[in-house]
């Protein structure tokens, strides 16, 4: 293995990050940086690779791990190897912003790539902001996390057009006129989710029938779900994380509720029907990517993964690999190895052909893209359809 990873945890980051800048005018001394260790050239990342969002970390550094291994095994860049130095920030924002620093100042990382959680990522973001460091999130959905700066990006779609997607395809595939939603109000990914489903589903002429909250500390959901279970509601939306999905569905259905359960690429993780189980059976979610499509170059992915890690990669997987691919494709266009370069280099990416499909960085420093909505059956992650315009109704309704 070319490349040594290097994990370096929040309690080792605090002793160097004090004093930490948080928004505001860039650092002069960073924004032009083009420093390595050595001959290698450093890019960084942050991830939840402990905490509650750790699958989502370890399929997304498994992938640019594996994105760095094949670029330097092909030359690098201009004959230099790229060393990833990656820290965790154990799925925490305060912990994220610390670790950002450390990177940018102790590793002298000229990019940086992550996070996942979009609360982790707006943390982190802000710090690379501030010191003009470009930042490419994988799969940070929330609107937020671009608009902190001309230095953000993501190669994922945005929450409001996921949860357009969603809305539709429960709206007209499924039939349904009567929904509840279930938020978690400590995570900025599902309100934000919550708060789009509901505008455009209403739009379309549903009804949200109620709407309950939960923390990220709780357990037992079976209050709420007694409550929303007498709302009568044809399906039920829940977008968090995985770990609280698997759990609220059990619950669920333990309580008597049949109805589909429907949610975003949050959902998107094995330990989801690991804990879950036949409580997942006949639900459904938004996601990037069907690790099932017979497209060569997701079958080259796959395959390349699963000989690496011995496991199938999920969409975050595949989300991180596009990130790394398009940050080393940009590297590689740019004047210079200097931040600023780099990234205006991002921000020209047109038609960037990645494994979650054709990437152009618009505007808004998002990138466009449909989305899949996946069906669980039998346990399994499986295609129902994919859409990529939800203002568009939807041709036929399905099961």
């Amino acid at each position: 293995m070319m490349m040594r990873r290097q994990f370096m945890y929040p309690a080792l980051v605090v002793l160097m990050a004090m004093g930490l800048a948080t928004g505001g005018c860039k650092s002069p001394a960073n924004s032009g940086s083009s420093q390595s260790s050595g001959n290698d050239i450093i890019v960084g990342e942050y991830g939840s690779l402990t905490g509650p969002q750790a699958t989502f970390g370890k399929s997304t550094d498994n992938a640019i791990q594996l994105a760095t291994d094949e670029l330097n095994a092909n030359g690098g860049i201009d004959g230099r190897k790229v060393k990833v130095v990656t820290q965790d920030d154990m799925s925490q924002a305060s912990n994220a912003a610390l670790a950002v620093q450390n990177l940018i100042d102790q590793q002298h990382a000229i990019a940086i790539l992550g996070e996942v959680a979009s609360s982790c990522s707006q943390a982190g973001g802000r710090v690379c902001q501030s010191k003009g460091i470009p930042m490419i999130s994988p799969s940070s959905t929330n609107p937020a996390v671009t608009a902190i700066g001309d230095d953000i990006f993501r190669v994922c779609f945005i929450d409001p057009f996921q949860a357009a997607v969603v809305a539709r395809f429960a709206h007209d595939s499924l039939g349904a006129t009567r929904v509840a939603v279930f938020t978690n109000t400590d995570q900025d990914y599902s309100t934000g989710f919550s708060k789009n489903f509901i505008e455009a589903f209403t739009k379309m002429g549903g009804t949200i029938v109620i709407q309950k909250s939960y923390g990220g500390q709780d357990t037992d959901f079976r209050g709420s779900l007694t409550a929303i279970a007498q709302s009568k509601p044809q399906a039920i939306l829940i977008p968090g994380y995985y770990q609280d999905v698997a759990s609220i569905a059990k619950q669920a259905r333990a309580l008597g509720i049949t109805c589909p359960l429907l949610g975003g690429d949050g959902w998107d993780s094995p330990d989801l029907v690991k804990i879950g189980g036949t409580a997942l059976n006949g639900c459904y979610f938004s996601d990037h990517l069907a690790i099932d499509d017979p497209s060569p170059a997701v079958a080259k992915f796959v395959a390349s993964y699963k000989a690496k890690y011995g496991q199938t990669p999920d969409s975050l997987a595949a989300l991180g690999y596009d990130s790394a691919n398009l940050l080393f494709a940009a590297m590689k266009s740019a004047k210079s190895l200097s931040s600023s370069d780099i990234r205006d280099a991002v921000a020209a990416t047109k038609n960037f052909p990645g494994i979650t499909g054709n990437i152009t960085i618009n505007a808004q420093r998002n990138a466009d893209k449909p989305a899949v909505i996946i069906k669980i059956v039998n346990g399994q992650f499986t295609k129902y359809m994919a859409i990529s315009n939800p203002d568009v109704p939807l041709q036929q309704k399905g099961s």
